[in-house]
C-alpha cells in the first residue's frame, strides 16, 4: 500500500494575521487618546500644585517679614520658601510661563488659565 505524503506546513494565514493587526490598530485606536489625556491632566494637576506651594511660601514668607495684606513679594523673595524645590521658581508644566504671584491677600494665577490650556481638570 502506498501512503500519501501531504506537504503540511504550520503557520499563520494572511487572513488571521489581518485580523489581529485590525485588532491591535483598534486596542491603539482607544488607548492613543487615553494616555494624551492623561498626560494633560498631570501637567494641570502640577499647575494647581505649584499655585498652593507658592501660595504656602508667600504666607510664610509674608509672616516671618512681617508683610501687610498689600505687599507684592518678588520671586525672589519667595523662592527659600518653596521647599525642596526652592533653587528657582516655578513655571506652568503646559505653557512654561512664570506665575503672576500677586499681592498676600490674593491668591497665585497661573497666566495661562485663561488660554484653554487648563481645560482638563479646571477647579470648580
Amino acid at each position: 500500500m502506498k501512503t500519501i505524503k501531504t506537504g503540511h506546513k504550520s503557520g499563520f494565514t494572511l487572513v488571521e494575521i489581518m485580523i489581529v493587526v485590525a485588532i491591535i490598530g483598534l486596542l491603539a485606536a482607544m488607548a492613543i487618546p487615553n494616555f494624551l489625556k492623561a498626560g494633560e491632566t498631570a501637567k494641570t494637576n502640577a499647575c494647581i500644585n505649584n499655585l498652593k506651594v507658592i501660595d504656602g511660601a508667600k504666607q510664610t514668607w509674608a509672616l516671618e517679614q512681617g508683610q501687610q495684606s498689600s505687599t507684592i513679594p518678588t520671586p525672589a523673595d519667595l523662592v527659600p520658601y518653596l521647599g525642596h524645590s526652592g533653587k528657582v521658581m516655578p513655571t506652568c508644566p503646559i505653557g512654561k510661563t512664570p506665575y503672576i504671584i500677586n499681592a498676600l491677600s490674593m491668591a497665585p494665577v497661573c497666566s495661562n488659565w485663561d488660554t484653554n490650556t487648563h481645560n482638563a481638570v479646571l477647579p470648580q
